[in-house]
């Protein structure tokens, strides 16, 4: 069984503007397209377009640096985004469009995020693959 800590007890959703930075140092592209859940933590220094829809579920943590885009124009693709309740996004990883992260995974830093990942899993790369399976007893 997962033990909760005590690190959001005194959490608050943050004011988020559009393009501005927060007082955390993360920036919002699109604002009308997120969707943040409760108990979240975004690292300085992150990215999100969600130009296309991000929903950030609860108990999500996500490093420092990270970018999240629901558009690139790069290859001209676009989708929603989703991270799953409880899902850790290492530092400086990178999610394309259209990706969804499962419940509880873990991904590793400096990953590419090109594919959905499922739940319970650990996945790292570039591009990210699934390396193990998380016992869930833990």
């Amino acid at each position: 069984m997962m033990v909760k800590s005590d690190r959001f007890n005194n959490w608050k959703y943050p004011i988020i503007k559009e393009g501005k930075p927060t007082k955390y140092n993360w920036v919002v592209q699109n604002l009308d397209g997120l969707d943040l859940g409760f108990n979240t933590d975004i690292g300085a220094f992150s990215y999100i377009n969600a130009k296309y829809k991000v929903i950030i579920e609860d108990e999500v943590q996500i490093g420092s640096h990270c970018s999240i885009y629901s558009v690139s124009t790069i290859d001209n693709s676009s989708g929603k985004v989703v991270l799953k309740n409880n899902c850790r996004i290492g530092s400086h990883t990178v999610i394309l469009p259209g990706v969804s992260i499962g419940k509880n995974s873990i991904i590793g830093a400096h990953s590419l995020v090109n594919k959905d990942i499922p739940d319970n899993v650990v996945a790292f790369g570039v591009p990210a693959k699934v390396t193990r399976k998380l016992n869930n007893d833990k």
